[in-house]
């Protein structure tokens, strides 16, 4: 495994290359690559090793990389969850690795999970010379993921809905502010209970299973903060509407009960995708697709996919 740097934009991502191991898929020396990058705020030491590892042993060269802003990547604002920024990343992954000497430029797949999961459909849609897609738990549509989100605040008082959002409102007009005149973001947790953290400010995401989901995944690199402006691009982070211009084999995985990712936006996925879709559904959680047997369940699918679609 190799830590290694490619620039995006005005930054340098750093990443982790790691070789496949074995031909058994590749059939010669230049064999297929895989891009793979986390979800919204995390980073590439959490979790995601084990797909990684997995990916090479069985013949496919890997990278798996932070975005700029994020982990040990450079570039700044830091902690700035931002749709655009993160698939421009993931098309200068690409381009790093297809221009690496034992990558196959044409069997380039990307991977993505959670937020990234929605990211690897909209950076296929744009580039027809993608071999294929692994998206677990995406989040295909931000509109729907807002509504989900506002049906369980139901559950909540009025009064500590009421002041959430309030809370909420405040920290992104400070950070707005501060954005206009290029000073540091105004940050809030990206994950915590219900209600405010002991900032004072509400986390973005408080589903039941938030804190032991989010703990399970996080690496070391991972701070539990994002600026707030990031707050009011989820709306227009929309995969779904590009889904229709997919058309290499695409493999979707939905947790049956996704609290964060909305599983009828990711089926509305399969349905418009032009090329060969296969959709696995699982039960559990959306933190519940990283670990256990779930995990192993999932992995075992995908495996068996790309060994279809790179098949010498």
């Amino acid at each position: 495994m190799d830590e290694v740097l490619f620039g995006s934009g005005k930054a340098r991502c750093a990443g982790w290359f790691i070789p496949a191991a074995a031909n058994a898929i590749a059939g010669n020396p230049v064999g297929p690559a895989i891009a793979m990058a986390h979800g919204f705020g995390c980073t590439r030491d959490g979790g995601l090793l084990p797909f990684a590892q997995a990916f090479a042993a069985a013949g496919i060269n890997v990278l798996l990389f932070d975005y700029r802003g994020y982990g040990t990547s450079a570039g700044g604002p830091r902690q700035d969850v931002n749709h655009w920024t993160h698939r421009a990343d993931y098309r200068s992954a690409v381009a790093f690795l297809r221009a690496r000497p034992e990558v196959d430029a044409d069997r380039v797949a990307l991977w993505g999970t959670s937020y990234s999961g929605g990211h690897v459909i909209a950076v296929a849609a744009r580039d027809p010379r993608i071999a294929a897609v692994i998206s677990q738990g995406g989040a295909m549509d931000g509109v729907a993921a807002l509504g989900q989100t506002r049906q369980a605040e139901r559950g909540m008082a009025a009064l500590e809905r009421a002041a959430k959002r309030k809370a909420m409102l405040r920290a992104i007009g400070t950070d707005l502010v501060r954005a206009g005149s290029r000073r540091p973001p105004r940050m809030i947790p990206v994950f915590g209970s219900p209600g405010q953290s002991p900032s004072g400010d509400p986390a973005l995401i408080t589903v039941a299973d938030g804190n032991d989901g989010f703990e399970a995944i996080i690496g070391t690199t991972f701070r539990n903060e994002m600026a707030a402006r990031g707050v009011l691009r989820i709306a227009a982070n929309r995969p779904v509407r590009s889904a229709r211009r997919v058309s290499c084999p695409v493999f979707l995985i939905l947790a049956q009960e996704d609290e964060v990712a909305p599983c009828e936006s990711v089926r509305e996925v399969a349905r418009r995708v032009q090329g060969p879709v296969n959709l696995l559904e699982l039960p559990g959680g959306h933190f519940g697709i990283y670990v256990g047997e779930t995990m192993r369940e999932s992995l075992a699918a995908q495996l068996a996919f790309l060994s279809r679609v790179f098949a010498p």
